[in-house]
């Protein structure tokens, strides 16, 4: 069936292939942050220093090796996100001019027009997925169409690296198995779900090999940088129940070193920030240590306070989860980073200059046009995620499923944050509001709530 819309088509791949082209010239040759300097130094030297990601500095070492810096992630990152947007009229019967017009708007924002050129784990992950998504739902739009087992496998790929670049990113591979099992159906239930589920399996078994493979300092056992974050997490609550209840008892830690839970009670208030945990990371006394407490010791004080006192663990996950999810003072959220900052030494060794220069200081100012406005709340997102899915579960065409899958993993995503999150940085939902614009996108394409005709 030939597409309606072709002029409404080639309109909006002329917004997006100019986006992608304009988002390049104006961040080149990218923007890095402290931690994407370290990850990049890692993957040149091929060493471990950090507990980012060990797939993060893998790919800026690979990347690295074609050309020096972080110029190469800046192009990856815009050509997954624009190329995955340009794809999307393929997966509809047609294009309405709703499209190129919303295309137009979304592209100004600096989720659009400055994150792709930041090197950043978070927007990797972001275009990963969405890449995964789009994958995906070219795997099923025929329900004619036979296993598309390479479209299937390269979306297992995407969305194994998707869940290494941070680990509740896995999330989304659940979702996307569920709309496979749905949009396979006419073959069966049964048949669709064994291939959801084989399918699944294959996502984390490419998790697992990549654990163990894709390793700045080389083949080896899965990276435990995981078990550091989860200790510090831990900390970070034990931190904010003595706060929110002074004086609480931490008999486990007293039993190994006293003097680490009476400096953690009498200082908790000052140690303490829902915003963040650098202020409990940065006092040198606790620092020296807190490590002389044991992993499994800090682990069992931590059980303790969930099912002893689960209100108050829920009221401090509750503070932490509003400051990330809400971001009230956005600028202490670090929304957006511009120039090359990193520690001396490691931008030495790498011959990058540190850089924060006129230009990079007109795309900070722009980007300061949008803080504390809706196009730039997550909550914002949330609910254009929410109607885009309701709108697609609705009309229930193959692709639709996958696409509102995304946006039911986007959702789920978010809300694990409920769980982990320790500190409010924009950057770390930024895959919910990439979902929820691509969401509102391919709805613009055709926003007829009645399926196509098989």
């Amino acid at each position: 069936m030939m597409a309606r819309g072709v002029p409404a088509r080639w309109a909006l791949w002329l917004v997006l292939a100019s986006a992608l082209i304009g988002m390049l010239a104006l961040n080149w040759p990218g923007h890095m942050s402290v931690d994407s300097v370290l990850a990049l130094h890692e993957g040149r030297f091929q060493v471990r220093e950090t507990w980012n990601p060990a797939i993060f500095g893998w790919l800026l070492g690979v990347l690295d090796g074609l050309h020096p810096g972080g110029a190469l992630a800046t192009v990856l990152s815009g050509m997954m996100l624009f190329g995955s947007w340009m794809a999307l009229p393929w997966l509809r019967p047609r294009t309405t001019w709703l499209a190129p017009v919303l295309a137009l708007g979304v592209i100004v924002l600096p989720q659009v027009l400055i994150y792709p050129g930041i090197v950043w784990k978070d927007v990797w992950l972001a275009v990963a997925t969405l890449a995964g998504f789009v994958t995906l739902a070219f795997s099923v739009r025929d329900p004619q169409r036979q296993v598309p087992w390479v479209g299937l496998a390269i979306a297992a790929l995407l969305f194994a690296v998707a869940g290494l670049l941070r680990q509740n990113g896995l999330i989304f591979a659940l979702p996307a198995a569920l709309a496979l099992v749905w949009a396979r159906s006419r073959f069966g239930w049964g048949s669709g779900l064994r291939l959801a589920l084989g399918w699944l399996v294959a996502v984390l078994a490419l998790a697992l090999i990549l654990s163990a493979t894709a390793r700045p300092q080389g083949v080896g056992a899965p990276d435990d940088a995981g078990g550091k974050g989860v200790r510090l997490l831990q900390s970070y609550d034990l931190a904010a129940a003595s706060a929110i209840s002074p004086n609480r008892p931490t008999p486990r830690i007293d039993a190994v070193a006293p003097d680490v839970g009476a400096y953690l009670r009498a200082n908790a208030d000052r140690l303490y920030s829902p915003e963040r945990v650098d202020v409990l990371t940065a006092d040198a006394w606790l620092g020296r240590n807190l490590p002389r407490v044991p992993r499994d010791v800090v682990q069992a004080e931590w059980l303790d306070l969930i099912t002893g006192d689960p209100g108050l663990y829920l009221q401090g996950r509750l503070l932490a989860f509003q400051q990330v999810v809400a971001t009230p003072a956005i600028m202490r959220c670090l929304p957006v980073h511009v120039g090359i900052t990193g520690p001396a030494r490691a931008l030495g060794e790498l011959g990058i200059a540190g850089r924060a220069d006129a230009h990079d200081g007109r795309i900070y100012n722009y980007a300061t046009w949008y803080f504390d406005t809706p196009a730039m709340s997550h909550l914002v997102y949330a609910g254009i995620a929410f109607v885009v899915f309701v709108w697609l579960m609705v009309r229930r065409d193959p692709a639709d499923l996958v696409i509102a899958a995304m946006m039911a993993g986007a959702l789920g995503f978010a809300a694990s944050f409920f769980a982990i999150s320790i500190a409010c940085d924009y950057r770390y939902l930024y895959v919910l509001d990439l979902a929820a614009i691509t969401g509102a996108l391919y709805l613009a394409l055709d926003p007829a709530l009645r399926r196509q005709r098989s």
